[in-house]
């Protein structure tokens, strides 16, 4: 029981500490972030008949709101999209600019905000099921909607013709199904195990988490 105390209150000095950052020490934190994003982005399974690889960048865009917050965390994966339009390679294959990706990595700003709102208003919500459960709505729609008709549009654009919707789903979505869930499966984990479950921030519910706990 005491040790358990010990690493909640540790936990608890290390996102106090990171929410009364200066600015300068959160950008750099953002970018080491979108660093990660790029290398995890090289942790890649081409596929023959898609050009969007299995990549293990979600992983990043998961875990970047529960360690920086929502808009720190957006603001890693902004970095991370912006410096890879304007030419640093460090998108899946080290490629740069706008690839068939596109739609996908714009999916991360947005998937980054909507789970780091979560962690930041809510104690509850850095149980392991409700974690899980948001990063594969964030997954699902906030990032495969963009990527989806991002990948539509560029197909059209390079002139290849997608014969019916089940074919782009063929190409974008339905072979990266077992691997979102499996990294969202340990990015859920990880966020349970690293995050207080004690308000740092004025959190809404902050009186009421003993009440509605969930593992």
């Amino acid at each position: 029981m005491e040790l358990a105390v010990r690493l909640n209150n540790a936990k608890y000095v290390a996102f106090r500490w990171r929410y009364e950052l200066t600015i300068s020490k959160k950008v750099a934190l953002a970018l080491a972030v979108a660093a990660l994003t790029g290398l995890l982005a090289q942790v890649r399974f081409p596929l023959p008949w898609s050009p969007v690889p299995i990549t293990g960048q979600t992983f990043a865009v998961f875990l970047a709101p529960v360690l920086l917050g929502r808009w720190w965390g957006g603001v890693s994966m902004a970095i991370f999209a912006g410096l890879g339009w304007a030419g640093l390679p460090w998108f899946s294959g080290w490629q740069a600019g706008f690839t068939a990706t596109g739609g996908y990595i714009i999916g991360f700003v947005l998937a980054a905000l909507f789970v780091g709102y979560f962690v930041d208003k809510y104690v509850r919500s850095r149980s392991f099921l409700t974690m899980l459960g948001l990063m594969l709505l964030a997954n699902f729609f906030l990032i495969y909607i963009p990527g989806l008709i991002w990948l539509g549009l560029w197909l059209q654009a390079a002139g290849t013709s997608v014969a019916s919707l089940a074919a782009l789903l063929s190409m974008g979505l339905v072979p990266f199904i077992p691997g979102d869930i499996t990294k969202a499966i340990a990015a859920a984990a990880i966020a349970r195990g690293v995050t207080p479950k004690t308000a740092y921030n004025g959190e809404v519910d902050k009186d009421k988490w003993a009440q509605w706990r969930i593992p």
